[in-house]
Formats: C-alpha cells, sequence, structure tokens
C-alpha cells in the first residue's frame, strides 16, 4: 500500500469519525468569516461552507450527509 492510499484511509477513517466536528468548525469559520465582512458576503460564504461540507463528506467514500 503506497503513502498515498495509507493517507486516504487516515483521512477517511477520521471524517468518518469526526466528521461532525469538522462540519461544526467549517460553520464556526463561515460564521466568523460573515461576523467580519459584516454581512456584505453572506451569500458567498454560505455557498463556501456549503461546498466545503459537500467535499467533507464525499471523502469518507459514505453518503451520510454530514451538514
Amino acid at each position: 500500500m503506497s503513502f498515498i492510499d495509507k493517507a486516504k484511509d487516515a483521512v477517511s477513517d477520521a471524517v468518518d469519525k469526526h466528521g461532525d466536528k469538522i462540519a461544526e468548525g467549517i460553520d464556526k469559520a463561515a460564521g466568523l468569516a460573515d461576523e467580519k465582512t459584516g454581512g456584505k458576503h453572506s451569500d458567498k460564504i454560505a455557498g463556501g461552507a456549503a461546498k466545503a461540507k459537500d467535499a467533507l463528506d464525499k471523502l469518507d467514500g459514505k453518503n451520510d450527509d454530514i451538514r
């Protein structure tokens, strides 16, 4: 097994075990960014957070809808 395969397995395991906590972190970061920009870019920040969580959901190889 190559280094890349081992890394993918490690990421998949971490997302499977802690995906909800990672998603919470994404939400907190989005909230902070929205606050710091005074709400001027709320739609773009929310879209970016949604895309990040969709990508996170795909990392574990399961479709368990991390939201």
